[in-house]
């Protein structure tokens, strides 16, 4: 039997061993995405395909695994998965993500019974989709590359040579997309190995048991922080850019949530439906956005098990922008990225002193691709960048980090990139003013220049440039992303999201959004505001102009002249 203390063992050794299956994944990847951003899912799952550890990389990946090994389940059934077998999925409606994002996993048996599984998610270099390195406007699914529903890359132990081939004969830079789907294929062999040691060690009956524990307290504590959040239904809208292919539309996220003694209540009926561009969602992505939110507010202080979202209802309409279905493109995910602050817009309506402000609200991803002067080999490389998170009830919001939406990720660093490519930095650091301004600002943003020296396509993934970071009570809502091409220049052009085609000397500068304010900003410690102009997050002149404080050439605080403008 499973005794407290025994089930705790277990627990920190299924921890263990996702973290271990993520060690291996970063020795062994060849994309700098995975190892360098750590743009991975991790999971040890039971035998019903629920997650009962990860590793942290990108949030909304590990519940996308519990739903990709469940709909495996039930299209292959149990019964067809043996010791050994080990599986890829990137059908987007089953995989919950888009076809780049193939999931790996592999039953784990002991003595030929099933006892959970052992999965990895990684994003790869490119499946044949229509555009190199990444689709912004497809139409439909067919135009998103090889989509492979839940094969076997291994037999019982042996490589399919048929399903490699396959992928092989399907890929511009086949090195790089076999080597990381092999790197993936060894981090779950990772996660087998060490789960059937603990299983060895306490037995079967005690591993499962445990699990079956892990989960049920995972709920428990759930519940306990349902129980202290204010109750009621609130709504609010926000808006992606466009789809890729209007690009003049807004389109539109609605969502409504409903906290009650039960559950909390996610719906997104009344968000765009009919989307022709490929930023519609599987519905297992949209449920893992709204999970990230309702764990930050419910249990943000333990490791993820599927039974933490037992209380969350998440609705959608089929057909509709959150909920995808087959042929619907969905290649450029970034609804998901947007639409968590979706539900914080809405809670904030009645529980203001426990979500933040809206942030810079999206990953500002630039990729680039081309050929490399300095080898003749292809490259493609990319990295997100960090935006200002918004103020709360406590304290102002962090600068330059990465979104919400990716809390375990990093970015690139800029010798990784000018190493492998045909890109230079040539400026890299905080955006001052983009924080809204408030008794708690809102965080300031980031600009990176990419200056190319040699034929190239840069891809930018920005679609929030067009609405502002929203604000709490009186703030300042944050300034919003752009993009720019050749600032400074006749050629000039801002832009957001973007495929563009670019020439040696041309320019990219990737200038990220501030979080929104919160509380009215003349209601900020004046001392607050003069270090903020001399670290150069807020210029003197909004300083006096949002916070009525005037700020000295020295950075004192002319106390008089302050005093007048905020009339005390």
């Amino acid at each position: 039997m499973a005794d407290a203390i025994t089930t705790e063992i277990i627990r920190h050794g299924l921890l263990a061993a996702a973290e271990e299956v993520a060690r291996n994944l970063c020795r062994t990847a060849y994309n700098t995405v995975v190892y360098e951003i750590h743009d991975y899912g991790i999971g040890i799952h039971d035998a019903l395909g629920d997650v009962v550890a990860d590793a942290p990389g990108i949030a909304v990946f590990t519940r996308g695994n519990d739903a990709g090994i469940k709909h495996s389940m039930e299209f292959l059934g149990v019964d067809t998965m043996e010791p050994g077998d080990i599986f890829i999925l990137n059908f987007p409606y089953w995989s919950s993500a888009h076809t780049l994002d193939p999931l790996v996993f592999a039953p784990i048996h002991v003595d030929d019974v099933l006892i959970g599984f052992a999965s990895c998610r990684v994003h790869i270099t490119d499946l044949n989709q229509k555009d190199p390195g990444y689709v912004l406007d497809s139409t439909d699914r067919s135009q998103e590359g090889l989509m492979l529903p839940a094969s076997k890359l291994y037999r019982r132990g042996e490589r399919n040579d048929d399903v490699f081939n396959i992928i092989r004969f399907n890929s511009r830079m086949p090195k790089h997309t076999i080597g990381d789907i092999q790197a993936q294929v060894s981090a779950c062999v990772t996660g087998v190995r060490r789960t059937q040691e603990i299983a060895a060690r306490y037995g079967v009956d005690t591993l499962t048991e445990a699990m079956r524990t892990i989960n049920d307290h995972g709920e428990k504590l759930a519940r306990l922080g349902l129980a202290k959040l204010p109750k009621g239904t609130w709504s609010a809208i926000d808006f992606v850019d466009d789809d890729g292919i209007n690009k003049d539309d807004l389109v539109k996220l609605q969502c409504t949530v409903t906290v009650t003694d039960e559950e909390m209540v996610v719906d997104w009926t009344g968000s765009a439906e009919n989307v022709e561009g490929p930023i519609n969602l599987p519905p297992g992505q949209t449920e893992a956005l709204s999970s990230l939110i309702f764990k930050a507010l419910t249990t943000p202080d333990t490791p993820v098990v599927a039974g933490n979202f037992a209380p969350l209802r998440v609705v959608t309409v089929p057909g509709s922008v959150m909920h995808a279905v087959s042929p619907m493109p969905t290649f450029t995910l970034w609804t998901g990225l947007l639409a968590g602050e979706v539900i914080l817009k809405a809670l904030a309506q009645g529980m203001p002193e426990l979500v933040p402000a809206c942030s810079g609200g999206d990953v500002c991803s630039m990729m680039g691709l081309g050929t490399n002067p300095r080898t003749g080999e292809p490259w493609q490389e990319a990295t997100n960048e960090a935006v200002g998170f918004g103020g709360t009830a406590v304290h102002d919001g962090e600068d330059g980090i990465m979104h919400l939406s990716e809390p375990g990720c990093r970015n690139n660093p800029v010798e990784v990139l000018e190493a492998k490519s045909s890109m230079i930095i040539d400026h890299y650091g905080y955006r001052t003013d983009t924080g809204g301004a408030g008794r708690h600002r809102g965080g300031v943003g980031v600009s990176r220049s990419y200056r190319f020296t040699a034929p190239a396509t840069g891809i930018c993934l920005v679609y929030k440039t067009k609405t502002d970071p929203w604000s709490i009570g009186g703030g300042g809502e944050g300034q919003p992303n752009r993009v720019v091409l050749n600032p400074g220049t006749s050629r000039e052009v801002v832009q957001g999201g973007s495929y563009n085609r670019l020439d040696a000397g041309d320019v990219l500068v990737n200038q990220t959004g501030g979080g929104g304010g919160y509380g009215h900003p003349f209601d900020r410690d004046p001392s607050a505001v003069a270090r903020d102009v001399r670290n150069g997050f807020v210029s003197s002149q909004s300083a006096r102009q949002d916070y009525g404080v005037v700020v000295t050439a020295e950075f004192g605080i002319d106390h008089a002249a302050t005093a007048a403008i905020r009339g005390s």
